[in-house]
């Protein structure tokens, strides 16, 4: 399967690789000249426009837009909006809000342009090999492209979830689960950097995952990032966010529903803006290990 990837950043860049070690060919598009050259070093096809990103693409053409959500993503499905005709398909694989989602897809179908929302979850590691993925969108255009999941997602590790904005919206809850999971790992280890024993913290992430209840992904990110900085020494406690844990909240808020985990995991990120603390330390080192996301340094 031949697939237009626009967006060859952190994210996008892992997942044409993934797509190329699985036999397909994605051609990819990027507006840093960087980006690009790095991805023809690592023998990708690229393509110098949109125009000629397109050009280079078999009917119906299959564009897989990886870019961050908001501004650029709308920019980039209002120009494909223009420029792709009846038949071909449209995945965001980005993490946009839903509601956006749902208006892409209206906007698309105008021009009888299929629009799939692709919920993208494992980080870099994930986007390379053994990806998850949580789809929404046309049961029959999801199938069309279903071997290009089966090819790059982990077993198990990808779900048709419903009409459009469900992929997202499922990515969302995903994340806000995410907020609090690691919250919580943060708060472990500070509470333990506060007692009167001298625990190495890269000991205790390393049995934790293995055969404990809370053994995780997370918990083991949390032993690699001890690995490199036994006290996280050479980083500060604020602790940025996407955005997803904040629209998870006010989804729950609108339905009435209780998630108090998750809220305080958001307000503690807000307070870690201006207060310094391990727990902000441990949540930092975590999104950097899984997303790449850049840390503060002390």
């Amino acid at each position: 399967m031949k697939i237009g990837l626009i967006g060859l950043g952190k994210m996008g860049m892992n997942l044409a690789l993934n797509m190329q070690d699985n036999g397909h060919t994605p051609v990819g598009y990027d507006l840093n000249p960087d980006n690009l050259t790095a991805a023809t070093n690592n023998g990708l096809a690229t393509a110098t426009s949109l125009a000629d990103l397109l050009a280079k693409l078999p009917t119906p053409k299959i564009v897989w837009v990886m870019v961050p959500a908001g501004g650029p993503t709308d920019t980039v499905i209002t120009q494909l909006s223009e420029n792709l005709t009846a038949g071909d398909i449209v995945l965001d694989g980005g993490n946009s809000h839903y509601q956006d989602s749902l208006r892409h897809a209206e906007l698309l179908k105008k021009q009888a342009i299929h629009f799939l929302d692709v919920g993208t979850s494992g980080g870099q590691a994930g986007a390379r090999k053994d990806g998850n993925f949580m789809i929404g969108g046309d049961p029959d255009v999801f199938k069309i492209v279903e071997p290009l999941f089966a090819a790059i997602a982990a077993t198990d590790g990808y779900l048709y979830t419903g009409p459009a904005g469900s992929g997202h919206f499922l990515k969302m809850v995903h994340n806000g689960i995410e907020y609090g999971m690691m919250a919580a790992i943060g708060e472990g280890f500070d509470v333990l950097q506060h007692s009167q024993y001298d625990y190495d913290n890269q000991a205790v992430a390393k049995v934790w995952s293995n055969g404990s209840v809370i053994r995780s992904w997370l918990m083991e990110l949390a032993q690699t990032a001890f690995e490199q900085d036994g006290n996280l020494d050479e980083i500060k406690g604020t602790m940025h966010s996407s955005g997803e844990g904040r629209w998870t909240l006010d989804t729950a808020l609108d339905q009435q529903v209780a998630t108090p985990v998750i809220a305080m995991a958001l307000m503690e990120r807000y307070r870690s803006l201006s207060d310094d603390t391990f727990t902000g330390k441990v949540v930092s080192a975590l999104r950097n290990q899984f997303g790449g996301h850049a840390v503060d340094h002390e």
